[in-house]
This record gives structure tokens, sequence and C-alpha cells, in this order.
């Protein structure tokens, strides 16, 4: 694990980056703070326009990181005129982005949703592995990781790399979960052996939906953190209907790692 992403929103008071500070400090990683800006042809002086808000939005970032204790660690600054999406597929293609460290929610966002638009279109629209860190949590190693699925399908082991780069640092025990869901194929409860030989248990339970499965078994595991996989029909599948998760389809108080699968 190199190169670590935090996308900084408008409202960001810095709580995730100090998480990712003491992360990245952990496995030697680079951090870039990442912040995008729009500026369309219609403002006039494109490029004399679009240098001054880019500088502004540098400005910003650097306010950002001063309320932060680096530890003495370099956290390097990305902007990016456009989109969001488009702007972390580039710097990723770039760079290589082994990881983005985010908060569920973003800006002025209402209450009832756990994931907000901008998060929700990061793990929906990009194939990065991404760790979600609910506001306020404090860095501590990672002791148990529960990971839950209704597939154990894997196309590649090299998905696993960010959960592998955990259990190596921290020698964290890892159970897994196989939720079998209404109209599960049988295909489905062949778990890889990549999955098989980094945990220490497998539990089989059958429920409407995985994060029913999670709720039902979360209390006898007891994780620091919980592992998903990013599936059109997984874990996160009303993802796919909108940009959003409310509270009532899903919520933990403890830091989600989403991997990647084969591009949908």
């Amino acid at each position: 694990m190199k190169n670590i992403l935090v996308p900084i929103g408008t409202s960001n008071t810095g709580e995730t980056l100090q998480y990712a500070v003491h992360f990245a400090a952990e496995f030697s990683a680079q951090i870039f703070v990442m912040d995008v800006f729009t500026v369309s042809a219609k403002t006039g002086n494109l490029a004399n326009i679009s240098e001054k808000v880019a500088k502004s939005s540098k400005e910003r970032l650097k306010e950002v990181i001063d309320k932060v204790n680096t530890n003495g660690s370099a956290i390097k600054i990305a902007t990016y005129n456009g989109d969001i999406i488009d702007g972390l597929k580039e710097i990723d293609s770039e760079l290589g982005i082994d990881l983005i460290i985010i908060a569920p929610r973003s800006n002025d966002i209402k209450e009832e949703l756990y994931l907000g638009n901008t998060t929700g279109r990061i793990i929906k629209k990009t194939n990065i592995p991404t760790l979600i860190v609910p506001k306020g949590t404090v860095f501590k190693p990672f002791k148990t990781i529960l990971t839950a699925f209704k597939s154990g399908i894997l196309r590649k082991k090299r998905m696993l790399e960010p959960l592998l780069s955990i259990q190596k640092k921290f020698g964290t025990s890892i159970s897994l979960l196989l939720v079998k869901t209404p109209g599960y194929d049988s295909d489905d409860l062949k778990v890889n052996p990549a999955l098989m030989d980094i945990s220490e248990q497998l539990t089989l339970t059958e429920n409407a939906t995985t994060y029913q499965g999670v709720l039902e078994h979360f209390q006898s595991h007891q994780p620091d953190l919980l592992c998903v996989f990013r599936r059109k029909r997984g874990f996160f599948k009303n993802l796919w209907e909108k940009s959003t998760i409310l509270k009532s389809e899903f919520f933990v108080r403890i830091p989600v790692l989403m991997l990647r699968v084969k591009k949908d």
C-alpha cells in the first residue's frame, strides 16, 4: 500500500485526514489530498480564472493540512477542474491509488443518510478500494475483521490486497460471513481459496439481505472493521439505483473497507 488519497470536501474539518495520516504511517504510504472545482468556458478567460480558482483551492487544502498532526509526514496536494469521479480516475491513472479514505457523508447531508452523494458516487463509479471512516473515529490497529458477502466468487486474488496488507501489518483475525440471500446460486457458496486461506472461520447464514446477515452476527463477532465487496447486486445494491444509502438500509459505527471486484 503506497498511495492513499483523501478527497476533501468544503466542510471537511480534517478528522478524516487525521485518521488517514495515522493509518498511512503504519504502511509508510504517501498521502494525497484532493479537491475539485468547476470552471466553465462561460466564465470568461478560462485559463486565468481556472488558475485563480486552483490557487484558492490549494490554499484551502493547506489550511486543512495545517490543522492536522502530520507527524512529520509530507502530504501532497492535488486539484482538478471538473467532476470528482473524472479527477479520481485521472490521478489513479497517473499515480496508482491503492486506497481512498473518506467519510460516509459529505457536505450538508441529511442525518438519515449513511452514504452521502459524493461518497456514494465514488464507490459506485470507481474501482478504487475505499475505506469509509465514520466521523470522530480515532485510528487504532484492527484486531478483528468481519468480511461479509453473498457470493464467494472472486475474479482475481489481487482485489484482496488492501485486506491482506492490513492483516499482515496488524496480525488481524479475519472471519468470513457468507449470507445466502433469496435466489442464490449454488456457485455462490464456493468460497475462493484465497479468502479461505486468510480467514480463521467461515459462518453461513440465510437472510433477506447481506446487511441483515451482518446485523444478526455483528455482536458475536464484534469486529472493529467490516469488509464488503463492491458489486452491483451485492452489499450496497441500492447504490446503483441512486447515489446515496439511507441509515435504514445500512449503518455501522466502525470503518468499512469496500473492495473492488471486476468492473460491473
